[in-house]
């Protein structure tokens, strides 16, 4: 399998804002679906947004109104827009591919990035 690979994770006060990427050399975003997730050292990953092949979107009640998902085909990618950034939001953020196809299934969770939000 290939890792999806995250990136933007930084410190920020809160308040702030970060935006998050996700992709793989050869991953296709019009055929898979994206989940991302974040975990806390000692607690359980927590989903936090998806979205479908076909743009379809969902959101944790913790994160609804603050973040947003987004994709661009193009450039085979998935992005966490994150707004309003609380200190709870502080953890580790992954993505990993959503769907049933075999070929979306060749990939894996990435190792994640990590988001610290201050207060």
């Amino acid at each position: 399998q290939v890792q999806l690979l995250e990136s933007g994770g930084s410190s920020v006060q809160a308040g702030g804002s970060l935006r998050l990427s996700c992709t793989a050399p050869g991953f296709d975003t019009i055929a898979c679906g994206v989940q991302w997730h974040r975990q806390v050292a000692g607690k359980q990953l927590e989903w936090i947004t998806s979205i479908s092949s076909t743009g379809i979107t969902g959101y944790g009640e913790s994160v609804k109104g603050r973040f947003a998902i987004s994709k661009d085909n193009a450039e085979h990618t998935v992005y966490l827009q994150m707004n309003n950034l609380k200190p709870d939001d502080t953890a580790i953020y992954s993505c990993s591919p959503w769907g049933s196809r075999a070929f979306c299934l060749s990939f894996s969770r990435g190792q994640g990035t990590q988001v610290t939000v201050s207060s």
